[in-house]
């Protein structure tokens, strides 16, 4: 029976030691408070790392806390040592990641060496992973420090379903392509058969990255990669409503709230909630409150402003002195308004308890919250499920991921001192009918949507997603490798009939820099050393080029799709005479769009023209394809010519030329006892249908296709081959 397994960087459980004996505590965060009651309820394992370093347990410790994270948490734990911790989570994911991703680039570091800690954290946690998950589990990894593991757990687990959801923003395309291991991390993201994130800015945004970087088709919202779709949509983070808007009688929560209340008084309370962190916009929030003072002096004496700063990376440099920053802001405008009777800032650089700040939501006027760059916040949440009189109101930032839900509050741009000091004003003189009537709306949205809808939402996503639609008609030929194989050992005379590009070498930016490496040739030379073997390579490409290099080696070609056909040891000849009367003004047609479409080229062959756009800005492609196509129609409606769409690649041709027209000589002159054809895009398709019923044919990646068999990749393609050679020299 399939299973439900979580995967975060930290467990629901934190570990500690006091004076020799193991602690167990609740972990603190957003995803721990969230999550961790939906996990009890559904029995599902949770696999992350306890909190405490390796260096600080014994063999007997670790074996304990193997057995009661199980048995008593349903948890399983990922051991890391102190220096691992520090260069994986403090060194790339706090120094790296987590400023890039906010839009603070200039904090961010770029260090080979907290790299490869993150690479080998992300294999730590996939190899206890690969002790528990089987086939067809249902597989949910979170956040920023695992965007590797969903490509290693796809590889191993191809059938398991696997959701990522990332909790910060995933940023713009010009900001994420200065990332020097940009197309590791979308490539381990890729694993995941569904990707969530906060908002529909970071959808797009991924969605740019992915398109631009590593050149992947898309549609509504579906990524094509290799064998695979991606679905990548936006699901907000909810709360636990209930936990914030129900009654609190304990007498712990009734003192706390009594002081609260005392030390309000007749003041009108802004408050301010954040962990110490640049991006969290604490000092331009300062900077803003000193401006509403100094333009509204009706208000000294009557409004506080309670900031809450919880303590974080405060060894770190960067942290330290915005500590001090804050601290000297605090004290300049205490120091410039307050009095003997009033201080304008109450500073709490202090942790408080989740009932501690619930009192505060509950009995503050204006909740501040103006984020330079925040995923979500659910502070904001917190604060308006938490005002059981329908009488709060919030200034946010308009690029915090909860604005998008919380509209109808009073919202500002985060870098605009004037426009959050008037937000404040705002706020504090709304009318109390007004608030009401938006408190009401919004709280009725942040209870249907908690944070159990939200994993419900999620995880239902990621079951409704069916793999096996991607292939209806074809089957995966890696599932049936022992009937190929068993096919190409019985047979004495065997036909391959390979495509080049995106088939046995994958794509280059630049035609000519697709040339077969060292691998490739020699995997070929093993297989075509089998007298039993006919190798073909049916390329669109120039005879020149393939001439060039493959001409030492004893292969059959057919190059330009099928116009000119070779075989060892003879001369290139036609399969048809034709003539190249037309190309100027075609030519003529692509070079005028070519100028205007930068990343794009031209390609002269002797019987054809391709118009590459590969390296092209892929809205630019979506905009100028049709009309190129349309121009092109229009001239040679009364020409024996037609467009032949590649990958990335317009060509115009002759429309009697195609790869199967050019393998029936082949086919017609021998019989063969094991025919095998393999190809990657549309211009395979004529291969595919010109081959014999029995005939194994291979589409490379997913699409509609004739073929009956499919392949993840070119790489899968390169192992089939050197499979072939292995058999060939076992039975020769």
């Amino acid at each position: 029976m399939s299973k439900m397994i979580f995967i975060s960087n930290r467990l629901p459980v934190t570990v500690g030691k006091i004076e020799g004996a193991l602690q167990y505590n609740k972990s603190i965060g957003g995803l721990a408070t969230g999550l961790s009651g939906y996990h009890q309820r559904s029995g599902s394992l949770w696999i992350g790392w306890p909190g405490m370093a390796d260096e600080d347990m014994t063999n007997t410790d670790r074996e304990d806390i193997l057995r009661d994270l199980k048995d008593e948490h349903k948890c399983i734990p990922v051991f890391l040592s102190a220096d691992e911790v520090e260069l994986y989570y403090h060194g790339f994911c706090n120094r790296t990641i987590w400023p890039l991703f906010h839009y603070f680039s200039n904090h961010a570091e770029f260090n080979t060496e907290t790299w490869e800690a993150y690479r080998k954290v992300n294999e730590d946690f996939f190899r206890v992973a690969e002790t528990v998950v089987e086939d067809g589990d249902t597989i949910w990894v979170h956040d920023y420090q695992l965007m590797l593991l969903p490509q290693m757990l796809k590889e191993r687990f191809p059938n398991a379903k696997i959701g990522f959801f990332l909790h910060i923003p995933f940023p713009s395309f010009e900001v994420f392509r200065s990332l020097i291991w940009r197309e590791e991390i979308l490539r381990g993201l890729l694993g995941a058969d569904l990707i969530g994130l906060h908002t529909y800015d970071y959808v797009r945004h991924f969605l740019s990255s992915s398109r631009r970087i590593l050149g992947l088709d898309q549609n509504l919202n579906r990524i094509t990669f290799e064998d695979r779709f991606i679905q990548v949509d936006a699901f907000p983070m909810g709360i636990d409503y209930e936990r914030f808007s129900r009654d609190y009688d304990d007498e712990e929560y009734l003192r706390w709230e009594a002081e609260v209340i005392r030390a309000k008084d007749d003041t009108k309370t802004i408050l301010s909630i954040d962990r110490l962190d640049y991006t969290k916009g604490i000092p331009e929030r300062l900077k803003a409150y000193d401006t509403f003072l100094s333009r509204h002096p009706e208000y000294r004496g009557k409004v506080r402003l309670n900031m809450i700063v919880a303590p974080s990376r405060i060894e770190v440099v960067s942290y330290a002195h915005l500590r001090r920053e804050i601290a000297e802001l605090v004290s300049e405008i205490n120091g410039k308004y307050g009095t003997i009777r009033w201080m304008p800032i109450w500073f709490l650089f202090q942790s408080f308890s989740q009932e501690m700040l619930i009192a505060f939501y509950r009995h503050s006027d204006v909740m501040l919250v103006t984020p330079i760059r925040d995923g979500m916040n659910l502070v904001a949440k917190e604060y308006m499920s938490a005002r059981i009189d329908d009488e709060g109101m919030i200034v946010i930032s308009e690029t915090a991921g909860a604005a998008n839900e919380l509209g109808e509050t009073v919202v500002v741009n985060p870098n605009d001192i004037e426009a959050m000091a008037e937000g404040i004003q705002q706020a504090l003189e709304m009318p109390t009918e007004e608030k009401i009537a938006i408190n009401r709306i919004i709280k009725e949205r942040l209870r249907r949507y908690n944070v159990e809808y939200w994993a419900d939402e999620f995880l239902g996503a990621l079951a409704r997603l069916n793999v096996d639609d991607v292939h209806a008609k074809t089957r995966n030929l890696e599932k049936e490798r022992p009937r190929i194989e068993k096919a190409y050992r019985k047979a004495q005379k065997r036909i391959l009939f390979l495509d080049y590009d995106g088939t046995l070498v994958g794509f280059r930016a630049i035609p000519e820099q697709a040339k077969p490496d060292p691998d490739l040739k020699d995997v070929l030379k093993r297989v075509i050393a089998d007298p039993r073997n006919t190798v073909v390579i049916v390329s669109g490409r120039d005879r020149k080029i393939l001439d060039t290099w493959f001409g030492d080696m004893n292969l059959h070609f057919l190059a330009a799709h099928g116009l000119w056909r070779r075989h060892p040891g003879e001369e290139w000849s036609m399969s048809m005479m034709l003539d190249n009367e037309w190309k100027e003004s075609i030519r003529n047609i692509l070079d005028w769009y070519a100028n205007r479409m930068p990343g794009s080229l031209v390609e002269e062959k002797e019987y054809s023209l391709a118009f590459h756009y590969r390296q092209c800005e892929p809205d630019m492609v979506v905009k100028k394809l049709g009309d190129i196509r349309e121009a092109i129609l229009s001239m040679t409606a009364t020409m024996n010519l037609g467009i032949q769409e590649g990958n990335k690649v317009l060509e115009i041709k002759d429309n009697r030329i195609n790869k199967g027209f050019g393998i029936q000589p082949f086919l017609q002159d021998e019989h063969y006892d094991l025919v095998f054809g393999a190809g990657d895009d549309f211009t395979d398709e004529d291969l595919f249908t010109a081959l014999p019923k029995k005939a194994f044919s291979i589409k490379i990646g997913i699409g509609a296709t004739h073929a009956n068999y499919y392949l993840k990749s070119w790489k899968s393609m390169r192992h089939l081959l050197r499979k072939f050679a292995e058999i060939s020299e076992e039975t020769r």
